[in-house]
């Protein structure tokens, strides 16, 4: 870890790069910190802005994200509840302050894009052990059998309360994470550190397994059975690489099936939220039957939407209307991105949003990188089940990670320009300038 912390840099840069490490600790943690070192990071980079670096602003990544954020901004306009769309606007700020800052700053993100994801995969970890401690001691403390750790009592929202973050999101981070240490376990020779790597990537799975989000556990599926063996491997190692993580796959299913409290979350409870008839389980409120209701809301201005911030209060009265007095009382959004963009900013929201998360797919398989690859579809997995961009901790973290990732150096372009020129004549065909 010690070419992660100390880095060969300017002072600048070196005073950039650590404010970028304690965000990325600060990420699972109270939102405060997280706000008080972008506020930090951005008067560093003010301080400290070159000349001609304004006109980086004018970059594909920079636009497209600031395109999302003022869609939205502009949505205010025609909304029911402005307060709420400026309340909105606030918390999603981050989606245009974090690209136009690393558009400003002189650090190089590719450079040290791989140290930041091993100090924040770190911080899941130990956040992760810190949990697992917290549970026992509770269970310790309490007197009951240690298998209470595996009940409802202690996973999903109640394993991730003790630091107040909602458990698909620490889920997204620790998975994440934990594909992150996979790959660099395959990638690295060091035996050393591939054990530490290998101990971490334990810890992160019994925390992915004891969070229970089935969104996040069905995606980390798909980039480990799929993704990974074709990206990563050719020929006879992809098949066994292949096999293997069917096997693994296959072992993880059992046990969660073996585990009632476990079964019961990522099984019988996906089963209630896909069914939608909602009499079949007794005051049950499937995500199917709240969807269904959404969708006849959409239907009435598709195009545009309602505008920003009308989502809580719009939904309040669909759902009352329909008698999901359950979603009604705890005030449920859309639970869904993609829905959530249809009811703010309608047709023309939605389809920017696919565009930015088509570039970012797209980019990821142009450049092989396998990391931005698995961001991606965990980003649009979770997407099906939360409204990550309402929330703090998803915007920070999709605005963080999807701008690290999407931009590069100019020097790094310039290698890419050249490499391209070489094998196909064209330069133009470098996808980000």
């Amino acid at each position: 870890m010690k070419p992660a912390i100390l880095i060969d840099d300017t002072t600048v840069n070196r005073i950039s790069y650590y404010h970028l490490v304690l965000f990325v600790i600060a990420l699972p943690f109270d939102l405060f910190y997280s706000e008080i070192i972008l506020i930090s990071f951005g008067i560093h980079t003010l301080i400290h802005i070159q000349k001609g670096a304004i006109k980086n602003i004018f970059s594909k990544p920079v636009l497209m994200l600031a395109a999302i954020y003022l869609l939205g901004l502009a949505a205010i306009l025609y909304s029911p509840d402005k307060t709420e769309g400026i309340n909105v606007a606030t918390r999603q700020l981050a989606i245009l302050i974090v690209p136009v800052l690393f558009a400003l700053n002189g650090l190089d993100l590719e450079k040290y894009k791989m140290d930041l994801i091993i100090i924040f995969g770190c911080t899941c970890t130990l956040t992760i052990l810190y949990l697992y401690a917290d549970a026992v001691y509770t269970i310790y403390h309490l007197k009951l059998p240690f298998s209470s750790l595996f009940t409802g009592s202690f996973i999903n929202h109640n394993f991730s309360r003790p630091i107040q973050i909602h458990a698909t999101y620490l889920s997204l981070y620790t998975t994440f994470s934990l594909l992150a240490f996979l790959y660099v376990i395959l990638k690295n020779k060091n035996v050393k550190q591939r054990w530490i790597y290998i101990v971490a990537a334990i810890i992160l799975s019994a925390g992915m397994l004891q969070l229970s989000s089935r969104a996040v556990f069905i995606a980390f599926l798909l980039v480990f059975n799929c993704i990974f063996p074709f990206f990563l491997f050719r020929g006879r190692s992809r098949l066994f690489f292949f096999i293997a993580a069917t096997l693994i796959s296959a072992v993880t299913l059992t046990i969660i099936f073996s585990t009632d409290s476990f079964k019961e979350r990522y099984i019988s409870e996906l089963k209630t939220d896909l069914t939608e008839n909602n009499k079949i389980i007794e005051d049950a409120e499937p995500r199917l039957t709240r969807w269904a209701a959404i969708l006849e809301l959409i239907k009435s201005s598709p195009v545009i939407g309602y505008g920003t911030g009308s989502e809580k209060e719009l939904l309040k009265e669909k759902f009352f209307e329909k008698k999901l007095f359950t979603s009604y009382l705890h005030e449920f959004n859309a639970h869904n991105e993609y829905l959530s963009f249809l009811i703010k900013t309608g047709l023309i929201g939605l389809a920017l949003f696919i565009y930015v998360l088509y570039i970012g797919f797209k980019t990821a398989v142009q450049r092989r990188d396998i990391l931005f690859l698995n961001f991606m579809v965990l980003i649009v997995t979770v997407g099906v089940s939360e409204n990550f961009l309402d929330v703090n901790k998803g915007i920070f973290f999709f605005s963080f990670f999807f701008s690290v990732f999407l931009f590069r150096s100019k020097e790094q372009q310039e290698v890419n320009t050249d490499l391209l020129t070489v094998k196909t004549g064209n330069p133009n065909k470098l996808l980000y300038v």
